[in-house]
């Protein structure tokens, strides 16, 4: 008989004696529990929490692959040395910004930037790569590619294709692809990695494991395996028994539904996240579809849509590959403490000020499609407050007061919003890195809690999804739920959840049968973010003062939503200012109701600049709201060529659009002053809808003899434009909407260049890039 204690197994947090009979003579029998399991690196950067997110999933799934993960954050230097780093290396990175680093990963980007390090720095390491970005902005994935240029520059070598996902069609259209693939990369790298090592001693014994990584294979534990928090199944018989049973119809009703488990597979090299864990004690399944009855029941033939709530074939019919389920790591609880003092906001006093809005103005006529509104703050008491031209300023604003009612209602604790939160790790969590969020403060209220720290207005993600499952007892709605965070179902998230900007909220009202505890809320929604909005003044002129406009974001009605609603923060800024609105064309009266403050803090954007050389010149492109910085940056320079009469200022180009001139013009009257006083040399305006109203019924052309929009105008100047840029050093900026402005602009400069110098479409596209590179293209956009 042979005794081995086993090292402390991570999926059950103790020490586990393994006892048991082995046939020495047959080693394919005995399998040894105390080996040392291959390791691997997990290294993230991350703005916003997804590439967070995703590297904690990793981590968490290694185990079930017999792999240890040891997961860090990229400004976390003292838990990982890259310059010793003998191991495997994932980076899982984003891009925030204009192409920059997040912030947990500026001061890495730095270091290896350094043109001191020597080309083989990195010759020992071996990486993977995945990096997220948006193809709606500029500089897609451009801290992932950054770090891969001088990882391989410093000699690092690569053992897994890099992976380059797009949130602006879905980030998991290539994450769970390149996902699936990494556990055979990594164990294929490991492989190599351990021969190398062994190769001019065999037989020689060193850190590297026994067996080799292509030919390990975890024992898999079946009775380890669960497909809910609540149930611990004693075999696979029994998970697919136990999740039937909560899966089927309850109803007799003829058009009875059941969801079956068809498949359930324990992890292999080619796994992905969605496959079988047992370190997360969980198991990916595969559904079938309900059976549902048709023409069978006497009702005639009917062409029916879709929705939030209803799939169709194929869908309803294919058996469902869902993800693992996340692993609960909190703990939360409600304490009465009597008339607990509500605390109105935790902010950081350095940075974050209270201060009074002086006016609001409203810049578009009653009939404008849209709504934009002016609105002017006072910061003369926070010196630390003065602003460039540029520079942003975060407002902090509440979720809305009837979505934490109704989400109080939807827990089933309005009862209890005034009780003390706490919040804590529970003792045996199975997550990697488990930490309580840092944005949640002590001695607070639930009430507290769900308006100021979570955002409830988040677009569920799958993960979250596929956790809801398990507190659903319908079954039709459960087999709903899988099926939007299914492989299979994902045209039906991005088009029923992720493109209407679907909140958790509304979606828990389509699913009424869905009763999530409040840690599964805590563990999956974001922090609620501050939104950012450009300075449209210069403190030259407005000493004191700075103004922002916006226009007043609406959501339109759609599946899971039966009535639009207002954007968060702008129809929050919209209430408050309401009662003291000033409308065109009405003088404003010195005696106007006070309006209220609002939490501010100053967002430098020290790449956003006018030239600091007067006399270079420069063009702006900002259409509707996106002229707001620009309205600074032109009375910076009316100021300037004030105080500096003799000097030699550049050309200035202002590129202006809109859809009515009549409507919704902004900064009318300021900037044909600027044009009068010389301080803009040329404003370029376009109206994209007014010669449709005149030419109602007729077939208008969009060609660049009747600009309609910015692009057509650059284009109608191409030769001033690419002179500028091209011969005179001049700088381009561009300010708006990312989706579709400023990649026609983008496009539109490619032909230009084209057609000046030209070129082809590859040199185009170079010349361009060069421009971003010496950060004479610089661009403040948002989608």
């Amino acid at each position: 008989m042979v005794l081995v204690r086993a090292a402390a197994l991570h999926n059950v947090g103790k020490v586990v004696l393994w006892q048991s009979l082995c046939n020495l003579s047959k080693p394919e029998v005995c399998r040894m529990p105390c080996e040392v399991k291959p390791r691997f690196v997990v290294l993230y950067g991350s703005q916003k929490g997804q590439a967070q997110s995703i590297a904690e999933g990793i981590a968490e799934e290694a185990e079930g692959h017999g792999l240890i993960a040891e997961l860090s954050c990229l400004n976390q230097n003292e838990k990982y040395n890259l310059e010793k780093e003998n191991a495997p290396v994932v980076f899982i990175v984003s891009t925030t910004g204009d192409g920059e680093p997040p912030d947990n990963a500026l001061q890495f980007v730095k270091r290896i930037k350094k043109k001191t390090l020597p080309n083989d720095h990195y010759k020992h390491l071996c990486y993977a790569l995945l990096a997220l970005g948006d193809t709606n902005y500029a500089n897609f994935c451009n801290c992932g590619k950054t770090i891969e240029r001088h990882l391989q520059e410093l000699g690092a070598k690569q053992f897994y294709a890099t992976g380059y996902a797009d949130d602006g069609v879905g980030l998991e259209v290539v994450v769970d692809p390149w996902l699936e693939g990494l556990w055979k990369a990594i164990k294929a790298a490991l492989s190599k990695m351990a021969s190398d090592r062994t190769a001019p001693s065999k037989g020689g014994v060193g850190d590297s494991p026994k067996e080799t990584p292509d030919s390990y294979t975890p024992d898999v534990q079946l009775n380890l395996l669960s497909l809910g928090d609540h149930q611990n199944c004693e075999s696979i018989k029994t998970s697919v028994n136990t999740d039937s049973k909560y899966a089927s119809a309850a109803s007799s009703s003829a058009s009875a539904t059941q969801t079956a488990v068809s498949e359930l597979r324990p992890a292999s090299p080619a796994g992905s996240l969605g496959l079988a864990s047992q370190s997360r004690g969980t198991a990916s399944i595969s559904t079938s579809a309900p059976e549902t009855q048709t023409q069978d029941a006497g009702f005639p033939h009917l062409t029916l849509a879709g929705s939030l709530t209803c799939s169709l074939p194929p869908l309803s019919e294919s058996s469902l590959n869902v993800p693992a389920l996340p692993p609960p790591y909190l703990d939360v609880s409600l304490q009465d403490v009597g008339t607990m003092k509500q605390i109105v906001g935790q902010f950081n006093k350095e940075t974050v000020h209270e201060v009074p809005i002086n006016r609001a103005l409203q810049l578009t006529s009653g009939d404008s499609v849209k709504t934009a509104l002016l609105l002017e703050l006072d910061i003369s008491a926070y010196p630390t407050m003065a602003y460039q031209p540029g520079d942003s300023f975060d407002v902090f604003c509440p979720n809305k007061a009837t979505e934490v009612d109704g989400m109080l209602h939807r827990l089933g604790l309005q009862d209890q919003r005034n009780d003390h939160v706490h919040v804590s790790l529970k003792k045996d969590n199975k997550k990697k890195g488990a930490q309580v969020p840092s944005y949640i403060p002590q001695n607070i209220s639930l009430l507290y809690l769900l308006t100021w720290c979570l955002e409830i207005r988040s677009v569920p993600k799958k993960a979250f999804l596929r956790a809801l499952v398990e507190h659903t007892g319908d079954s039709v709605q459960r087999r709903r739920l899988q099926e939007l965070c299914s492989k299979q179902g994902g045209a039906d998230y991005n088009q029923y959840v992720r493109d209407p900007s679907l909140s958790v909220l509304e979606l828990l009202t389509a699913f009424p049968s869905c009763q999530p505890p409040l840690s599964l809320l805590i563990e999956h929604l974001p922090k609620l973010q501050p939104r950012p909005y450009s300075a449209a003044s210069s403190c030259l002129k407005h000493p004191g003062k700075v103004h922002f406009v916006f226009n007043v974001v609406e959501f339109p009605a759609c599946s899971g939503r039966p009535a639009g609603r207002r954007g968060l923060c702008t129809g929050w800024l919209f209430d408050l200012i309401n009662p003291g609105l000033v409308f065109p064309g009405k003088a404003e009266c010195s005696g106007s109701l006070t309006l209220p403050k609002i939490h501010v803090s100053l967002r430098p954007n020290c790449s956003f600049r006018p030239p600091s050389d007067l006399s270079v010149p420069f063009i702006m492109v900002g259409p509707g709201t996106g002229v707001a910085p620009f309205i600074g940056f032109l009375q910076q320079r009316e100021n300037e060529r004030q105080e500096n009469p003799d000097a030699v200022f550049g050309e200035t180009w202002l590129f202006f659009g809109c859809r009515h001139r009549d409507r919704d013009y902004l900064f009318r009257e300021e900037l044909e002053g600027f044009v009068c006083s010389g301080t803009l040399s040329h404003l370029k305006v376009c109206f994209s809808r007014d010669d449709q109203e005149q030419e109602e019924g007729k077939e208008v052309a969009t060609s660049v003899s009747q600009p309609r929009y910015v692009q057509h105008n650059l284009l109608l100047n191409s030769q001033h434009v690419t002179e500028i840029l091209l011969k005179q050093n001049g700088y381009l900026y561009v300010c708006g909407d990312a989706k579709n402005m400023a990649k026609d602009v983008n496009d539109t400069l490619i032909e230009m260049i084209k057609t000046e110098l030209q070129v082809d479409q590859l040199e185009a596209m170079k010349t361009l890039a060069g421009l971003r590179e010496q950060k004479r293209y610089l661009q403040d956009i948002w989608g």
